[in-house]
């Protein structure tokens, strides 16, 4: 099979859909749109299917060899925001479109950010450790060891994206300041308190008692909270990550986090994943452990498809730019 000189019409294109998980195939049957299309739920069943796509809606089980599969393929829909794992240049070279799905878990993960939060500051991780172990615990002298409130507390949003941007007006809501820092801070946001520029990344991490990451992960942003950056945070501080495990230095955050050098850490993402059972994480009383679901939500695959229609709708009509385009 060769590709066709013009994105395929709705009569003759195939669509392949590719998650382990996701009911991608059925909610899309669901909207009425007659296009052909089948559910891949492995990546041998991804890779048989390919030669016959023109379009691959797919994330967890993309591998770059899978370009030498795929001689029709005119676009790809990535099923996430990050696209770290994708060659752009490759598909780049064959002329074949990519967008992502920016946007898709911005209320899912500002939300997950924030029940973080408030697990964190009312220690109800704690809570359900002794409900476990059938322990009702009693009132707390020492003030600094009580559930904390998030009111008058002070927000550092790393990242103030689609995703930070929406988690700044929910903090407002909390009546938190709100920090943040931007790639470009001119840009400012409407609901943080003070922009910064990247590179004022150290005065975001001294002022914050929540450090809360939504950045996406490039070379600047890898290992961005290291040993060094620990150090400037507060001993009663927070750090959440929601965005990608490969942001924190994850040596640098155990000893910090056994050290008692900050106050406890969320964490929905991990270098490599799922996380091992042999990690020390799981042990530690001052994490919270989510397995990388802060966007995973019952409307997911819809916010999915609702961008994949679009963009079928403008190759059909010609124009030159998708939405969420990267290559």
């Amino acid at each position: 099979m060769t590709r066709v000189d013009s994105f395929p019409s709705p009569t003759a294109i195939n669509i392949c859909f590719a998650h382990v998980a996701y009911q991608m195939a059925a909610r899309f049957e669901a909207r009425g749109r007659d296009l052909a299309h089948t559910q891949t739920w492995t990546r041998d069943e991804m890779v048989a299917a390919l030669p016959g796509a023109d379009v691959l809606v797919v994330s967890g089980l993309w591998r770059n060899d899978a370009l030498e599969h795929a001689p029709r393929l005119w676009y790809v829909q990535s099923i996430g925001a990050g696209y770290n794992q994708f060659d752009l240049d490759a598909l780049r070279a064959r002329g074949i479109r990519f967008a992502n799905a920016s946007g898709v878990n911005r209320a899912a993960v500002s939300e997950h950010a924030i029940a973080l939060m408030l697990a964190l500051s009312r220690q109800l991780h704690s809570g359900r450790d002794n409900q476990r172990r059938h322990i009702w615990r009693q009132m707390i002298s020492d003030i600094p060891s009580r559930e904390d409130e998030l009111a008058g507390r002070t927000l550092g949003i790393v990242g103030l994206g689609s995703i930070g941007s929406r988690l700044a007006r929910l903090a407002k809501a909390f009546e938190m300041r709100v920090i943040a820092t931007r790639r470009d801070a001119a840009k400012g946001g409407e609901h943080a308190d003070r922009v910064l520029p990247m590179s004022e990344l150290p005065t975001l991490l001294a002022e914050a008692d929540f450090v809360v990451l939504t950045c996406p992960l490039t070379d600047e942003t890898r290992n961005l909270i290291d040993a060094v950056a620990l150090a400037r945070m507060r001993p009663s501080a927070y750090l959440v990550n929601v965005a990608r495990g490969a942001c924190v230095d994850e040596a640098a955050l155990l000893e910090a986090l056994r050290g008692r050098r900050i106050a406890g850490a969320a964490l929905d993402t991990f270098v490599e994943e799922p996380l091992a059972a042999e990690s020390p994480f799981w042990d530690l009383d001052n994490a919270l452990i989510t397995p990388h679901t802060a966007g995973e939500t019952q409307k997911y695959e819809e916010n999915v498809i609702d961008i994949l229609l679009e963009n079928l709708d403008r190759l059909w009509r010609g124009e030159p730019r998708l939405f969420n385009q990267i290559v």
